[in-house]
């Protein structure tokens, strides 16, 4: 049925047409926008910079995934629009396209995907689709790099690829000045205009132990507003569906075996506990010794996605990857692939940020300022954390002896996630540590003063439930995060039951199931008195 209505909308977004007059991809845009407090009355043409529904504790908690391949990857298979067609339909407002660096990709493939991500953005209106690559660290691991779209994010991209990536370079022998400078490529070039902004991430940083505690500090002190964070959780999550049902290795592919030049971590350390990465599992690990200097540094968690769990598409014929900068458009095959590793963007790993507006730019002030929480599974719906009244990333600053207190809104699932089951929210962690400033030692990767100060049974899976956390008269310093749990799979964590009586559990290879230990994360907040 046609409607004559004055605007230039997208049919999703102009409510004077019914949802039975949509098609289905338009009515699952519809159903986005409104999960995202973005549809309703009043809303007009600006719809990706305009809200008209409040949301969840005053912010638009926009799903997203920062670590995607295409077939422009050397391993990768699907074409940009499938990505973002099936991220869409899971529900993520934004996603970044990060093929790997490498000859091909800096020479060919920049260039090549730049004009299937624009047609991407303008197909699918309601996912903000951002360019960027996997860089391979000199020295190190890989990381996305991400820009803000205009008309240098080609350009730029090529040029810090051809530059800096860790595989065009293999010659140059001061690996970690090489990467230093990266970084500081792109703080330039935020400061003089070339690009309207760039971030980027650490990416499974304790898969082979080549992040020394020392080079993520040395990243992060090199430019604290580009460089921001590490995956909390690694993609490939699929990879540890058992056999015969899936390929029976280790979820996210940390099997456990370090580099040659790894740093000397714990074996353990190479291993996912409950899915997520050991820095960011690890009550008084790595991830809490940066915090307790007191410096922002995020955790976010994200699909990978290369080859699809279960999917049926192969390469088309007559491809030359070398050649051509990419792959052949997928083609259906004959069977479904249960070997391979990894789940489309959004289906099971997500990262939740609290954007002021639906724009590039809002998606990445929400990265930077920490306004961050990560799911696994769809074990719950929303969060809202407030350290009296500040949120996530933020820090509280109040005369020594003012009472303090957490407040936490969880929305439960309140519905099936992805593998078709209602997930139950059995308990929510509160984790303290001290704030304690520099450290003498780079390369410590402990927070002794980091333990699990308070947990919370819920056991629910639908409704919202409202939790209360205490800290009394601030006296010193402190920040709080938060980890959730269907209690499925628990253990003591890796400091002992003193420290994290509950936590996760250290992931088997071959029989470690996603879907049957789910887990969320908060990123922190500060208490800082004066």
């Amino acid at each position: 049925m046609g409607h004559s209505h004055g605007t230039d909308l997208p049919r999703a977004v102009d409510i004077a047409i019914p949802d039975e007059d949509l098609n289905p991809e338009e009515l699952t845009r519809r159903t986005l926008l409104r999960r995202a407090g973005l549809l309703g009355a009043g809303l007009g043409a600006s719809v990706l910079t305009t809200a008209s529904a409040a949301p969840l504790g005053g912010y638009h908690w926009l799903a997203g995934d920062h670590h995607v391949h295409t077939l422009y990857s050397p391993d990768g298979k699907y074409r940009v629009i499938d990505h973002v067609r099936r991220g869409n339909a899971y529900g993520l407002g934004w996603l970044v396209i990060t093929d790997h660096g490498g000859p091909a990709h800096a020479h060919i493939g920049v260039d090549k995907v730049n004009p299937d991500i624009r047609a991407a953005r303008s197909a699918v209106d309601t996912t903000l689709v951002f360019q960027g690559v996997e860089w391979n660290i000199p020295g190190a691991e890989h990381g996305t790099v991400f820009v803000h779209p205009g008309r240098s994010e080609v350009a730029l991209l090529k040029e810090f690829e051809s530059t800096y990536d860790g595989g065009l370079t293999e010659a140059v022998p001061d690996k970690a000045a090489l990467a230093i400078a990266g970084i500081n490529f792109l703080a330039d070039a935020v400061r003089r205009g070339r690009v309207d902004d760039a971030l980027m991430l650490a990416n499974h940083p304790a898969r082979r132990g080549l992040d020394a505690p020392s080079d993520i500090r040395s990243w992060r002190d090199a430019a604290p507003d580009i460089f921001v964070g590490m995956e909390g959780a690694p993609g490939h999550q699929a990879a540890g569906i058992p056999v015969p049902h899936g390929s029976g290795h280790a979820r996210g592919f940390y099997d456990g075996t370090p580099a040659d030049n790894a740093f000397p971590y714990p074996v353990e350390a190479h291993r996912t506990w409950g899915g997520f990465d050991w820095m960011t599992s690890t009550v008084g690990g790595l991830w809490d010794s940066l915090l307790a200097e007191g410096k922002p540094w995020w955790i976010t968690a994200n699909s990978d996605s290369h080859n699809v769990y279960a999917d049926s598409a192969v390469h088309g014929p007559d491809g030359n990857f070398h050649l051509d900068g990419r792959h052949p458009d997928p083609v259906h095959g004959t069977a479904l692939a249960l070997t391979d590793a990894d789940f489309w963007p959004g289906c099971y790993s997500r990262t939740h940020v609290g954007a002021t507006d639906f724009t590039y730019a809002a998606v990445m002030d929400g990265i930077r300022a920490g306004r961050v929480w990560v799911d696994h599974g769809r074990l719950v719906s929303g969060l809202d954390v407030r350290l009296n009244g500040v949120p996530l990333g933020g820090s509280l600053h109040v005369r020594r002896g003012t009472p303090v207190e957490l407040t936490i809104t969880v929305d439960l699932a309140n519905g099936p996630n992805w593998a078709h089951f209602v997930p139950v929210l059995a308990r929510v962690d509160v984790i303290q540590g001290d704030v304690t400033g520099p450290v003498a030692d780079r390369d410590t990767f402990r927070a002794p003063g980091a333990r699990v100060v308070k947990s919370f049974e819920v056991n629910k899976s639908v409704g919202t439930v409202s939790l209360r956390y205490s800290l009394g008269r601030l006296e010193r310093p402190v920040y709080l995060r938060l980890r959730g749990t269907d209690g499925n799979r628990t253990s003591p964590g890796f400091h002992g039951a003193g420290v994290d009586p509950f936590g996760p559990a250290v992931d088997v290879p071959g029989d470690s199931d996603p879907w049957q230990d789910l887990w969320f994360y908060t990123n922190p907040v500060w208490a800082l008195p004066y």
